[in-house]
């Protein structure tokens, strides 16, 4: 397909190239039926090549729905695939359960035979500790037996020492009797006493405890309730994830599949627009630039008329169509900084050094203080240094303007490439240019060839002629601010009251141009990387804004000057 669309580019060339050669002959011509027949021949070759560039867009056309509808068939024979695989899965998982029965009724086959083995083994260790018990008993037995005797011949001896003890304990002990009946009496009265006291509290507890039971019934019934109740929540719950779970897989399954589809289709859509962009400014440029050469034999004419043959004084018409180059832009937002650099570009200095106001145009802020000279400077050599950023097909419509439309038309192509679009972002660019140099200048603090160090940003009258090599620039700050030069500097830095932050004059040369922009474009991308848009779908040219744009060409001559044109005819004829 590449080569196919190389080979058509070049085909394309080719045949767009005779067919510009071949004007050049119509200068030559001054038959009109010739003329009209190299123009219908220039025309039918025109259509061929149109032809040619359609069918190439039909055969693109269709291979992109064979290729559709091969990743169609794709998607369906992986879907069948997919089913396959999840039944031998399933058949596998089977077979897999099957085995692990078996061997797990083996396993507890095999348990019980260890069981058994192990009981009879343990029996046969009981039975031979009882034997072993029941000889130890009888030796206890034997030896207890022993000790009982011994123990009657004591208790003998004892008795009778007891007897004796025991008739002088008796006569303490009834003297204590009495004493003990009288506090009984006594304490039996405090029984009767707490007695009461403790059936009264005993039927409050009774009473409190039927309502603690008849409480606790209650909660337990009601605990039951809300057992049961949480237990079919939990279920409803556990259901419930399940299905959320496997409709969020195929939602997100189906989501990413129309996303890719999304993604596909957005890249196609803006691969043909940007096609049809590039196709439709290279058929605008072409007509543009046969329109334009009409219309300047038009003026040309109408101007040898009222300077020849009428003897009147002519102006040039200034149409806001007639410095226009490529399609209409539409974006207002993006000629704000053009319009800004077009009202610099005017600036014009009266007597004394002051600068003479330049009406600005409605919605463009003037440059914030900076002066319009320096600016002026700063845009002439960033114009002049930096045309390799404008496009190859505007080159050549840029040498038929003059000095002021080109360089406005460089800037504004410059501009976009560089991202320019407020005045804000021309603001940056200039005030970028000032303050770099004036940095590089105070960091370096090291004066011409015989000058010492010193602790101050130095100015010296001659940093580099123009007329040395490379030494166009522009001279900043001391100058355009009314300081005096590199006198007023002097007296600024001799002065008590001088800020240590004052810039001095600083000189660009167009060496340091190139790397001064690509300074600025490395710190003025930063900013705006995180609120950088997506990339968007070129849009569609507005084909009644074009339509007024070509109407305004086919009227350059105003109807009043064909009006005195048919009555020159018609005088001369007469004549």
């Amino acid at each position: 397909r590449v080569e196919k669309l190389e080979n058509e580019a070049n085909s394309g060339t080719y045949k767009f190239e005779e067919i510009t050669s071949k004007w050049a002959l119509a200068e030559e011509i001054k038959v009109p039926q010739e003329l009209w027949q190299l123009l219908n021949q220039q025309q039918e070759q025109c259509s061929l090549l149109l032809e040619e560039k359609n069918k190439l867009i039909s055969d693109l056309q269709e291979e992109l729905r064979n290729k559709d509808e091969q990743y169609v068939q794709a998607i369906k024979k992986q879907s069948e695939d997919i089913h396959l695989l999840l039944e031998r899965m399933e058949e596998q998982i089977r077979l897999l359960l099957k085995t692990y029965r078996h061997s797990l009724l083996q396993i507890e086959k095999a348990f019980e035979l260890e069981r058994q083995e192990l009981l009879d083994n343990n029996r046969k260790k009981w039975e031979e500790g009882i034997q072993a018990h029941n000889t130890k008993q009888l030796e206890y037995l034997r030896g207890r037996m022993k000790k009982v005797e011994e123990f009657e011949k004591q208790l003998k001896e004892l008795r009778v020492k007891d007897e004796e003890e025991y008739s002088s304990m008796k006569i303490q002990l009834e003297k204590d009797v009495e004493h003990l009946e009288r506090q009984l009496q006594r304490f039996k009265a405090i029984y009767l006493m707490n007695q009461e006291k403790l059936d009264y509290s005993l039927q409050v507890l009774k009473k409190q405890d039927e309502e603690n039971t008849i409480m606790r019934s209650q909660q337990r019934r009601k605990l039951n309730r809300l057992h049961s109740l949480l237990n079919n929540l939990r279920t409803k719950l556990a259901n419930q994830e399940k299905q959320f779970r496997e409709e969020n897989q195929s939602l997100a399954a189906d989501c990413e599949r129309i996303t890719g589809q999304c993604k596909e289709v957005q890249r196609s859509m803006r691969h043909f627009a940007v096609s049809d962009a590039e196709k439709f400014t290279e058929v605008w440029l072409m007509n543009e630039e046969e329109a334009k050469g009409l219309m300047r034999k038009a003026l040309d004419a109408d101007r040898i008329i009222h300077t020849q043959q009428l003897g009147l004084p002519w102006e040039e018409p200034s149409y806001w169509f007639l410095h226009n180059v490529g399609p209409l832009r539409r974006d207002k937002a993006k000629r704000m900084a053009t319009k800004l650099a077009a009202d610099v570009l005017t600036v014009s200095n009266v007597e004394g050094g002051k600068e003479k106001p330049v009406k600005v145009e409605d919605g463009v802020k003037p440059l914030q203080n900076i002066s319009k000279k320096t600016a002026k400077r700063i845009l002439e050599l960033v114009s002049d240094e930096s045309g390799f950023l404008i496009e190859k097909k505007l080159l050549k419509p840029l040498n038929a303007l003059g000095r002021h439309e080109r360089t406005l038309m460089k800037l504004d192509s410059i501009f976009a490439a560089l991202g320019i679009d407020t005045e804000d972002d021309l603001y940056q660019l200039v005030d970028f240019f000032q303050k770099y140099k004036a940095q590089e200048v105070a960091l370096s603090q090291v004066g011409p060839p015989g000058m010492a160090k010193t602790q101050y940003p130095v100015c010296w009258p001659s940093l580099q002629s123009q007329d040395s090599p490379g030494g166009e620039g522009v001279m900043d700050l001391a100058e355009d601010r009314g300081d005096g030069g590199c006198g007023a500097q002097r007296d600024k830095l001799t002065s008590p009251g001088t800020s240590p932050g004052s810039l001095p004059s600083v000189y660009i040369r167009t060496d340091d141009v190139l790397k001064i922009l690509k300074a600025f474009v490395q710190d003025f991308e930063k900013p705006r990387e995180k609120d950088r848009p997506p990339k968007e779908v070129p849009q569609v040219p507005e084909s009644s804004e074009d339509g007024e744009y070509w109407e305004a060409l086919g009227r350059v001559i105003p109807k009043p000057t064909l009006k005195l044109w048919d009555a020159l005819v018609v005088a001369l004829e007469e004549y």
